[in-house]
């Protein structure tokens, strides 16, 4: 079974939390601080691999959760770091975010590999606080929350050229001619159910990478027939060759049929829409097929190079092969998929959103993952503690975006349940 899209979930692990311990040996009776920090939490990471074709593994397991770093220890040990987690996918497959449809990744080469959820830090432990004047610090940090996220794979066929057109018009069968593909073949509709790749040498060190795109007929591109699975592997492609049934056999109009393909075409994606295309006028062997021709090309000839084949006698299969090739050489490099800076700001905002500072009537109230353990390693009761926890709140900018939503001295404001005057 060919399967080139997949939802699936993945959770980095939480950094370890620092400690916070003192030193009990004998014979030290002023003790000080010993407490270690944690480890960092595992990240979870794509790798792409030549090896697979499809994205099958990911149907039966959706859900993908990295190891936890260890808390720090006493005696100033140090917490272990979560191990990372790796995924394998195809070549050719885009990383995209499930909720705001952003490609994060493309990954297009072999080994390529993605951070697709940083693990979290670990917390310092205590001993890291100590300095000439706080010599015995009664607090530790947290370690950070790892990402999470929901992502879609999917995968796009690595391809140079693609050969488009509706089920049986020999699609398969010139690909099976031009290359040492092995297609199944048959004379009727919906024979492939899966994108076929092949290579095809022109001469010494002359080669490209062709596919038969399936399932484009009317409709294709709102779902009709096998449209939405295999129209994305269009877009990889740098040349069509657009395969019409010249004989007109199946009792369509080979211009018809030229039209709708390419309106499937332009309504999934306008990118394709700027895809250089060859037509390639098939069943040329056939009696009924010259008649056709003559009217494709009054239609075509002024936009388009257009090239008669037989696949049932081979004729003109040579010449496109060369052209095809020739052709490449000139069209420039693939679409890019990734917008970097798109990318960049998705995740400095979803760096941002760990933290959330809101104004409810006269109530100023700062929440999030990371200020939530903060608290929870915080002594309220201790000087040091509660001054390093204001540091905190100065360094991560809650208290610069209270001022920005009017907080001023003596409102009372709450991070993570824990109320207290704000003061300037």
């Amino acid at each position: 079974m060919f399967i080139d899209i997949a939802n699936i979930y993945v959770k980095a692990g939480n950094g370890g939390n620092g400690s916070m311990a003192f030193r009990r040996e004998k014979f030290e009776p002023m003790g000080g601080p010993a407490g270690g920090d944690g480890g960092d939490g595992g990240s979870i990471i794509l790798v792409a691999d030549e090896g697979l074709r499809t994205l099958m593994d990911f149907r039966y397991q959706r859900h993908y959760k990295a190891k936890s770093g260890e808390d720090g220890r006493k005696k100033k040990q140090y917490g272990s770091d979560g191990e990372d987690m790796f995924l394998r996918v195809p070549v050719g497959t885009l990383v995209k975010d499930e909720e705001t449809g952003i490609v994060l990744a493309d990954l297009k080469e072999n080994k390529q590999t993605f951070v697709v959820a940083k693990g979290g830090r670990g917390g310092r432990g205590n001993v890291k606080f100590k300095n000439s004047i706080r010599r015995a610090p009664h607090f530790a940090e947290p370690g950070t929350k790892g990402e999470e996220r929901n992502i879609v794979l999917e995968l796009k066929l690595i391809a140079d050229v693609g050969l488009a057109g509706f089920p049986n018009v020999g699609k398969s069968t010139i690909l099976s001619i031009i290359t040492s593909a092995k297609p199944k073949i048959a004379n009727y509709h919906f024979t492939t159910l899966k994108p076929n790749l092949g290579v095809v040498n022109v001469g010494p060190g002359q080669s490209y990478v062709i596919a038969d795109i399936p399932g484009l007929i009317e409709g294709a591109s709102s779902g009709a027939g096998l449209g939405h699975e295999f129209l994305r592997h269009v877009e990889r492609t740098k040349l069509l060759l657009h395969v019409l049934d010249a004989s007109g056999q199946e009792g369509r109009d080979p211009i018809d049929d030229f039209y709708k393909i390419n309106d499937e075409l332009n309504k999934y994606s306008e990118k394709l829409s700027y895809k250089k295309q060859i037509i390639i006028l098939n069943k040329m062997d056939l009696p009924s097929s010259q008649e056709n021709a003559e009217r494709i090309r009054k239609e075509f000839a002024d936009k388009y190079d257009i090239y008669e084949v037989s696949a049932a006698t081979g004729e003109g299969l040579d010449l496109v092969k060369k052209v095809a090739y020739e052709q490449l050489i000139k069209v420039e490099d693939e679409i890019e998929f990734v917008d970097k800076s798109e990318v960049e700001r998705f995740f400095d905002k979803k760096e941002k959103d760990t933290i959330v500072v809101r104004r409810e009537n006269n109530l100023y109230i700062a929440e999030g993952d990371f200020l939530e353990r903060l608290v929870n390693f915080t002594n309220f009761d201790d000087y040091e503690s509660l001054s390093n926890f204001q540091k905190v709140l100065i360094d991560k900018g809650v208290i610069d975006r209270l001022r920005e939503l009017g907080a001023k001295e003596g409102d009372e404001i709450s991070v993570c349940g824990i109320e207290f005057d704000f003061v300037e």
